[in-house]
């Protein structure tokens, strides 16, 4: 079969790999039929991603339909529509007995730690191909992982119905947090620098718009608010300076969540999280969000093709790259179709 692959940082190439086959019975094969590109798959690409090893078949925004499964699956059948759950997890550290297994001690995810979505076929358990109905698209089926970033992003946010959301970074992840954020009854404000984003932004919904540039962004807030700040801060861009935004835009009693991986520090006072009282979160991945999504989308509240902006073919990866390497503000989501 045909798969893409990171051979090495800066290496990518299609190349043909042996086809999976089904060796346990839990085990399902999926014929893919759409990955969407992340910026997780560039960090492989850029070797800037700490957890994977070479080579490696890079994606985990996947969707296909059921071509074979293995004798003790039950709630698969082969010609289902299907998105993958893209982590593994021992379910017997702390971090599984508490409920949150995508922070398992011995996590793994497909297209970083082993191969991923980015092939003709792809071999995992029963437990991480969800159903989709059929009156969803097999591009929307791929998109259920970011929307369930986003759905994780304003759980652990505790985002409530009335309460005002502010958004750092209106790629595809802060696209997603604005829409689950809307789906719970927030009032929701995106800053970026990319004007196409914000512009984009407020067509699907979001309340307020602001670019850092022509504008001073706390003093929008706070004119938004009424001098409020912002109940729930969700920093979706991982700078040190955007992360200590989060902390002074939060307003009293508010909830900062932060999905960014940079290890450089922000220099944030103890003060501003003690005389607010503010809950900070970190925010990784999901934990048992794609039945909510799934049934979100199903039902027509979410559009996940929505963040699309280009598609290609397998065959044109590197035009797809070149594009994210050369114009990257150009790009929201780029689906491959296989």
């Amino acid at each position: 079969m045909k798969a893409i692959q990171v051979e090495k940082p800066g290496q990518l190439n299609i190349v043909e790999l042996e086809k999976p086959v089904i060796e346990n019975g839990d085990e399902v094969i999926v014929k893919i039929k759409n990955v969407g590109i992340c910026g997780s798959d560039v960090h492989i690409y850029h070797g800037s991603n700490p957890f994977t090893s070479y080579p490696r078949v890079i994606g985990h925004e996947v969707s296909g339909i059921v071509e074979q499964v293995g004798e003790a699956v039950t709630s698969l059948a082969p010609g289902d529509l299907v998105a993958l759950e893209p982590i593994t997890y021992c379910g017997e550290c702390y971090a599984c007995r508490n409920g949150q297994p995508n922070v398992c001690d011995s996590l793994e995810v497909f297209g970083v730690h082993r191969d991923g979505g980015m092939a003709e076929y792809l071999k995992a358990d029963e437990n991480n191909w969800h159903k989709v109905p059929g009156n969803v698209s097999e591009e929307a089926a791929a998109l259920m992982e970011p929307m369930t970033i986003g759905a994780q992003a304003t759980y652990r946010g505790d985002v409530r119905e009335g309460d005002t959301v502010f958004v750092i970074g209106a790629g595809p992840t802060g696209i997603a947090c604005l829409l689950q954020a809307k789906q719970r009854g927030a009032k929701v404000f995106i800053s970026d620098f990319n004007q196409n984003r914000l512009d984009y932004a407020k067509s699907i919904g979001a309340d307020a718009t602001i670019q850092p540039d022509g504008v001073h962004v706390e003093e929008e807030i706070n004119r938004l608010t009424n001098g409020e700040l912002a109940n729930v801060v969700i920093d979706a861009v991982g700078l040190p300076q955007t992360f200590q935004q989060a902390v002074e835009l939060a307003s009293i009693a508010g909830r900062v969540v932060t999905l960014g991986f940079n290890e450089q520090p922000s220099s944030i006072p103890s003060l501003l999280l003690t005389k607010k009282e503010l809950k900070v979160a970190g925010s990784r991945l999901q934990t048992h969000q794609f039945p909510k999504v799934i049934d979100q989308v199903g039902r027509g509240e979410i559009d996940p093709t929505q963040i699309i902006s280009q598609r290609y073919s397998m065959d044109q990866i590197h035009d797809a790259f070149e594009l994210l390497e050369n114009n990257p503000e150009a790009a929201r989501k780029i689906v491959l179709t296989f």
